[in-house]
Formats: C-alpha cells, sequence, structure tokens
C-alpha cells in the first residue's frame, strides 16, 4: 500500500515542463490506450438551443431532441445558455492563468492528502492505481457554506468572481434543463429537481493536460461515468481531447467553441429509470498541445433518497435501480476497485 508521502502524486505539468519519462504509475493497463486522430470517428451530438427550448413554437421539437439525445448518447452540447462568448472566454483565461503561474504560487492551494479539494492530481491508494496524466483544481462551489476559500486562487484577481458568477449562471441552467428533462418524458417537470435535496452539492475541477511523451499509452482521464446528476464541461476551444464510448467504439466529441458540452451523470440514469444514459468517457493525450477544461458537477444532496422516478416504472418497465442516499460514496467505493459503480445498485 502506498504511503502518505506517497499520496501526493507529482505535478504532470512539472514532467512534461522538464521532459521526463513518465513512470510506470501513468501507464494505462487496458488494451485500448488513447487515440487522437482520424481513426476515431466523430460523434455526431446532438445541439440543443435553449431558446428554442423557452419558445412555445418550438419548445415540442428541442424537447424530443433533448430526449433523443440523452436516450441515446447520454449527452449533447447546449447553445443560446445566456453566456456570452467572451464571458466564457474570461473563464477560460483565468483557469490557463492559474495552470501557468509559478508552481510556488500553485501549492498554495494543494489539496491535502486525505482529500480531493485543492490543486494536485489523483490521489494515489494503491501501488496498482493507474495515474491520469492532469493535473486539477478542485472546489466545492455549493452550499456556499462548505466551500474552503483558502483552496481558491487569489490570483489571477478575478478568479473567485469569475467562478463563482459562472457557476450561479450554470445552477440556473441546470435547475432548467432538469424541468425540461422531466417533460420530455411527459412526467411532472419538478419530479428530478424534487430529489435534488434543499441543499444540492456543486463542485468544480479546472483539468490541465500538458502534452504526453506516449499518448498511446497514457490517458489524460481513465474511461469512466460520473457520479453527478448533470456534469457540465466547458472545453478548450482548439484542443480535442474527450471522447465517449458507444457500443464498445471510442468516439470524439467535436468543439463547439461557445458551446457548453452536458451530460448526464449515474444519478440522473437512476432517475429515468435507465432511460437517459449516463455515458462512460475518457480524455486522451497529445505530444505537442496542452488543454484546459472546466467541468462542473450538478449532484443531489447526500442525505437525499434518490430513485427511479414512479412515472416511469411499469409492469412492463419494472424499476431497475434501488432507491440510494449518497450515491457519491458508493461510487468512490466501486470506482477505485475499477467497477462501474451503477452496477452496485442495480435490481
Amino acid at each position: 500500500m502506498a504511503t502518505m508521502a506517497e499520496l501526493m502524486s507529482n505535478s504532470v505539468q512539472e514532467m512534461a515542463a522538464n521532459g521526463q519519462e513518465p513512470p510506470v504509475k501513468y501507464f494505462y493497463k487496458g488494451n485500448d490506450g488513447g487515440v487522437l486522430d482520424s481513426s476515431v470517428p466523430l460523434i455526431e451530438i446532438p445541439v440543443v438551443d435553449l431558446g428554442l427550448l423557452t419558445s412555445p413554437s418550438t419548445s415540442a421539437q428541442e424537447l424530443e431532441k433533448l430526449k433523443l439525445a440523452l436516450s441515446t448518447w447520454g449527452c449533447f452540447q447546449v447553445i443560446n445558455h445566456g453566456m456570452t462568448s467572451s464571458f466564457l472566454d474570461k473563464i477560460r483565461e483565468v483557469s490557463k492563468q492559474f495552470f501557468a503561474s509559478p508552481m510556488e504560487e500553485k501549492q498554495k492551494y494543494s489539496r491535502e492528502a486525505d482529500s480531493i479539494e485543492g490543486y494536485g492530481n489523483d490521489m494515489i491508494l494503491s501501488d496498482h492505481q493507474t495515474v491520469d496524466w492532469t493535473d486539477r483544481l478542485y472546489l466545492t462551489i455549493s452550499p456556499e457554506d462548505q466551500r474552503k476559500i483558502k483552496f481558491w486562487p487569489e490570483n489571477p484577481k478575478d478568479f473567485r468572481e469569475t467562478l463563482h458568477e459562472y457557476t450561479v449562471k450554470l445552477q440556473e441552467t441546470n435547475d432548467f434543463l432538469l424541468r425540461a428533462m422531466a417533460r420530455s418524458l411527459n412526467l411532472e417537470e419538478s419530479c428530478f429537481l424534487d430529489q435534488y435535496g434543499e441543499q444540492p452539492l456543486v463542485t468544480a475541477r479546472f483539468n490541465f493536460y500538458p502534452p504526453c511523451p506516449k499518448p498511446d499509452r497514457i490517458l489524460g482521464v481513465k474511461p469512466h461515468a460520473d457520479a453527478s446528476a448533470v456534469t457540465f464541461l466547458l472545453q478548450d476551444k482548439e484542443v480535442e481531447g474527450l471522447q465517449f464510448l458507444k457500443d464498445n467504439e471510442w468516439f470524439r466529441v467535436p468543439i463547439i467553441p461557445h458551446a457548453l458540452l452536458v451530460n448526464v451523470g449515474d444519478q440522473v440514469e437512476i432517475m429515468s429509470n435507465g432511460i437517459f444514459k449516463s455515458p462512460v468517457h475518457r480524455v486522451v493525450t497529445n505530444t505537442k498541445r496542452e488543454r484546459n477544461t472546466l467541468a462542473v458537477f450538478c449532484i443531489p444532496e447526500s442525505d437525499n433518497e434518490i430513485k427511479p422516478a414512479d412515472g416511469l416504472i411499469s409492469e412492463s418497465r419494472p424499476s431497475l435501480y434501488r432507491k440510494v442516499k449518497d450515491y457519491v460514496s458508493i461510487y468512490f467505493q466501486h470506482y477505485q476497485q475499477g467497477k462501474r459503480p451503477i452496477e452496485a445498485v442495480k435490481i
């Protein structure tokens, strides 16, 4: 078992800058390493327009598009979301500035050995664990009284204000989309939101992927599905890397610079009784270009019980999942063992 001193992995940004050979713990042990080229097909991910979803004359058609996207791919790109392109660029810029700051500055926000919150990368929980080729800044956003401000960078100066503004807008978008998802399944529109509880959790993860000398053997993020209900990803404007798995084949995700990529997590798959799919995805690396992204995870309150919506259970489609509380804890217990966590709550 790794010692406490080994729980913090080295910065991959430093390794890449120094031209170091990656340690063996970074090498993916599966048969399918990372490939980022034309041999991996591009997904035709549906693009959902929030403006059309709110318009009486077009909402039915857009709802159908949303339902189809989530029942097939489990994800979509959202446009007309109420945030300007310049504001999204500002978010990207504060992220880039943080990761470009001196290591001594970043280390002021280093996570503690037994926590994921703060700056760092994978917790090393076993000697056999494969480590992701990424450095991260992981922050709790909401409830606000659970924020650990000591991990929120003071430089760049507008980092905190920008992140707060962005996540307030995303929480509004999340509520709107959850209502739309329920309507698309002919449910009461508050059906999914009611399972969130009074104090749902919102977390943010800034991801930095430096160039990697062995992109065919090393992944930016291992294959996984999300523990969240809904995940919002602000992609890098220029550099691809995200791939989704469907029918045992990997597909590249196209970049739409000022869209947000939305995917449902395991908790919405449970609430929708398996109609909406929580997709398995990974991040691949490349030898030449760094990549910056920001993922925001919207998660029901841990004390709240989640379960398949009553309106989606019938004789022909019985409940596929049991009632569960604190799914995130269940998720990490199974994820570290290399298992698909949602399998643990199937009936």
